[in-house]
């Protein structure tokens, strides 16, 4: 696989494991291991249990406030008449290239 091939994945899977499915297949993952390994449910299963849960919901915190800033500075943008276009689709690039973007930015003031 290519660099840019697992920047996108890994992006990609940024952005599912803050979909709500995510906790459903968590909560099947530990209805299954409860029901047919009961024996290895202890404290550190159900901390190991805890620890993914929360960070689910870090993930899924983190991802809503992102889109929320996007969509703001994507209004402040359109209502910006000097602004240009091409930034209200940035993020659909690789982070890596937004960091390149971001230098360049500097650079030129």
């Amino acid at each position: 696989m290519t660099t840019n091939a697992v920047n996108h994945m890994m992006t990609k899977l940024g952005v599912l494991s803050a979909h709500p499915g995510a906790f459903a297949l968590f909560g099947l993952y530990a209805a299954l291991w409860i029901i047919f390994d009961r024996e290895s449910v202890d404290w550190h299963a159900i901390a190991t249990m805890s620890a993914l849960f929360m960070t689910l919901l870090i993930q899924r915190a983190t991802h809503r406030d992102t889109q929320a800033i996007h969509a703001k500075l994507d209004e402040l943008l359109h209502s910006h008449g000097e602004a240009q276009n091409a930034l209200t689709r940035i993020d659909e690039r690789e982070p890596e290239d937004i960091e390149r973007f971001r230098s360049k930015a500097r650079e030129r003031d």
